[in-house]
């Protein structure tokens, strides 16, 4: 990644230097040629307005040595700067220059004393034999006032400012690789800098094995997101810890709670085998079932960690409560209280919202006095399961607790005839993957009040 991000900067640099280079060598050469060509128009009209002051075109200067000038009338050239006679004979014409006039017809009373400058100008570029570069010249027409015209021109070279465009882009192109090797190596350096912390989370992260989860990667202090990256990935790291803790528990204690009815399967088998006179056979059912309904909640609880999805169909509520109630009369300690709201639907499983039903009630009726109440209805775009018991209830500060896994307050071992601590967690599990909540509170009847809410379907 080093190389590639210098790489990519050394270009864009490069591309960039180039760009403005040209551009900078562009407005120079543009700034010098205006300069000059300024310099030649302001000769030629200083000439144009001796002319027109009266001078005559022998007698024409300019105050720059520099400045070339030359005369034209309508015989032709009538004066110019000593190096334009050196050349042989130069006549100067381009194409924007205007032509020197003869005189006009008209009487002399119609024109002033004083000959006119034109006001507009023409330019050309022109190589002058014997020197050095270019000349840029200016052209200035001068109207008499006997209608006769003298054309000015003066030139301006551009022997300097090219020579200083020259150097300025010799300078860059000799500047330029040194600054892309300064843009490169400070690059590398601080790329190398800027990935270290992450070549250390690197390093770290390859050396953490599912046996050691409590170690982190290195947070560097700095607020940037890199930084992020180290403190987002040690979130990462506690969580998978934690989830793996609780997989282990849930592991050793799934393992302990088969391990004592698989034992006592085994000694009454065993004592079968040798004393038949002896074989319980309802013993055996009974441990089969515990054995049965233990294995059913564990899958259960699988596939709910897994993240199973929960259906989409539509359950009616009302009727699965009233049904389930009516189902159980039979087997329940004690009578339930039901109060339902008829037409109240809900999307999810039907069979394990019945196993939630189903928990609560167990739970209700294994700690209730004398009173077991169901109460079912909507609330706002909810719908309320509400189960009340009029037992000893739960100490507040155990109430966040019973919905952990193989959870067993001690009166519940006390009076539990053969419960995993499995059915509060179920209901939470089954709640939560139906997009509800389930909260324990105390119950106007004295005892535990268990309030589950659900999206209405």
């Amino acid at each position: 990644m080093r190389w590639r991000t210098t790489l990519a900067a050394t270009l864009v640099v490069a591309v960039v230097l180039v760009a403005a280079g040209a551009a900078v060598v562009a407005l120079l050469r543009a700034n010098l040629l205006n300069g000059a060509q300024a310099e030649a128009e302001l000769g030629a009209r200083e000439v144009a307005a001796q002319l027109a002051g009266g001078t005559a075109p022998n007698k024409a200067e300019t105050s720059d040595d520099d400045v070339l000038f030359q005369i034209v009338g309508s015989a032709g050239v009538l004066a110019e700067s000593e190096d334009l006679t050196e050349t042989g004979g130069l006549v100067l014409d381009f194409g924007d220059a205007p032509e020197a006039g003869d005189p006009a017809d008209d009487d002399d009373d119609e024109f002033e004393y004083a000959g006119t400058v034109e006001p507009d100008t023409a330019h050309e570029t022109l190589e002058v034999p014997g020197e050095s570069g270019p000349y840029r010249f200016a052209a200035v027409t001068v109207t008499m006032p006997n209608g006769s015209q003298y054309v000015v021109y003066a030139g301006a070279s551009l022997a300097t400012q090219n020579a200083a465009v020259a150097d300025a882009a010799k300078y860059m192109l000799l500047a330029l690789p040194v600054i892309l090797l300064v843009v490169a190596v400070v690059t590398w350096l601080v790329t190398r800098r800027a990935l270290r912390p992450v070549a250390a989370i690197r390093a770290e992260l390859a050396s953490i094995t599912a046996g050691d989860l409590s170690r982190r990667v290195p947070e560097p202090p700095s607020r940037d997101e890199i930084g992020d990256l180290a403190r987002t990935t040690n979130a990462t790291l506690a969580q998978l810890e934690s989830s793996v803790d609780r997989q282990r528990r849930f592991i050793a204690d799934a393992s302990h709670e088969l391990r004592s009815p698989i034992a006592t399967l085994r000694a009454q088998l065993e004592v079968g085998a040798a004393h038949p006179e002896l074989l319980r056979p309802d013993g055996l059912l009974d441990d089969v079932v515990r054995l049965q309904r233990l294995a059913t909640d564990l899958l259960l609880l699988a596939r709910l960690d897994a993240g199973e999805g929960v259906s989409t169909s539509r359950v009616d509520l009302t009727e699965t409560v009233r049904e389930d109630v009516a189902r159980r009369a039979a087997t329940d300690r004690f009578p339930v209280r039901l109060s339902v709201e008829e037409g109240l639907y809900v999307n999810g499983v039907r069979g394990q919202l019945e196993r939630v039903l189903g928990n609560l009630l167990d739970n209700a009726q294994r700690h209730a006095d004398s009173t077991v109440a169901v109460e079912l209805r909507a609330e706002g775009r909810a719908v309320l399961l509400g189960v009340d018991d009029d037992g000893p209830g739960i100490a507040p500060a155990q109430r966040a607790g019973v919905f952990d896994r193989f959870v067993r307050l001690d009166d519940a071992r006390s009076r539990d005839d053969g419960g995993a601590g499995l059915g509060l967690a179920i209901v939470r599990d089954v709640v939560v993957a139906h997009g509800g909540t389930v909260h324990l509170g105390e119950s106007a009847l004295g005892g535990a009040r268990f309030e589950v809410r659900l999206p209405v379907g």
